[in-house]
C-alpha cells in the first residue's frame, strides 16, 4: 500500500492524492504537521525530505518527493494518466513545469498569505501577484477553450498537477474563478467525474483552518 505525506491544506499533496483514488489504488494518509513547522526540523528534514516539503510518497521501500516527479512515476508504472505517445508525454511535462514554476507557484503563494500566513500579507507583495496569477489562469484558459483537457482528449496528469488549488474554498485565496475563467470553471466540473474525485478536506488529513485574514 502507498503511503502519502501531507496535510489537508496542501494542494500539492492534493495532486497525488487526486491520481491515487484515479488509480484506484490503496493508500495511506500519513499526517505531516507542516503549519507548526514541523518540515523545517533538521532532523524531520534529514529523516524524511531535505526540501522540507510535502508531498512524499513511500512505495515500499521507495521514497518520492516533488509531486511532479511523483504523478509521472504513478503514471508510468500504472500505465493510465500520463498519455499514450512521446509528444504527448513531452506535451504534459511542459505544462507540469508550467504549473509549477507559474500557475500553481503564483496562486498558491497568495493563497497560503491570505489564508494561513502567521501575519497579514504584505500588499506589494499581493499587487505584485496578482497579475502574474491573472496571466497564467488566462493562457490556460485560453488553451482549454479548445479542447476539453490539457493534454488530449482524455484526463492526464497535467490536469491533476494544475487543478489541485482550484478545489479548495474560495475563501481562502480571495481570489475568484467562476464568472471570470470559463473554461477553466468547465473543466474543473469535468474533473470532478473522475474516478474517486473527493474534495482535499476529505481526502487529506487534518482539520481545516478557516482564513486568517
Amino acid at each position: 500500500m502507498y503511503k502519502l505525506y501531507g496535510l489537508c491544506q496542501s494542494g500539492n499533496a492534493y495532486k497525488v492524492a487526486l491520481l491515487l483514488q484515479a488509480l484506484n489504488q490503496p493508500w495511506q494518509p500519513e499526517f505531516v504537521d507542516f503549519m507548526n513547522g514541523v518540515s523545517r526540523e533538521v532532523t524531520w528534514r534529514e529523516n524524511s525530505n531535505e526540501m522540507g516539503e510535502v508531498p512524499i510518497l513511500e512505495d515500499g521501500d521507495l521514497r518520492l518527493t516533488q509531486s511532479g516527479v511523483i504523478l509521472t512515476y504513478l503514471a508510468d508504472k500504472h500505465g493510465a494518466y500520463g498519455g499514450t505517445t512521446a509528444e504527448e508525454k513531452r506535451d504534459i511535462l511542459r505544462w507540469i513545469l508550467f504549473d509549477n514554476h507559474k500557475f500553481t507557484s503564483y496562486f498558491a503563494s497568495y493563497r497560503f498569505m491570505k489564508a494561513f500566513g502567521p501575519t497579514a500579507p504584505d500588499t506589494n507583495v499581493m499587487a505584485w501577484l496578482r497579475p502574474r496569477i491573472d496571466n497564467a489562469f488566462h493562457i490556460v484558459d485560453k488553451h482549454l477553450a479548445s479542447r476539453p483537457y490539457m493534454v488530449g482528449d482524455s484526463p492526464t496528469i497535467a490536469d491533476m498537477s494544475l487543478c489541485a488549488y482550484l478545489f479548495f474554498p474560495e475563501e481562502e485565496s480571495g481570489y475568484p474563478v467562476a464568472g471570470r475563467f470559463n473554461h477553466i470553471s468547465a473543466w474543473l466540473d469535468r474533473l470532478r467525474t473522475l474516478p474517486g474525485w473527493a474534495d482535499p478536506y476529505a481526502l487529506l488529513p487534518g482539520e481545516r483552518i478557516l482564513p486568517k485574514w
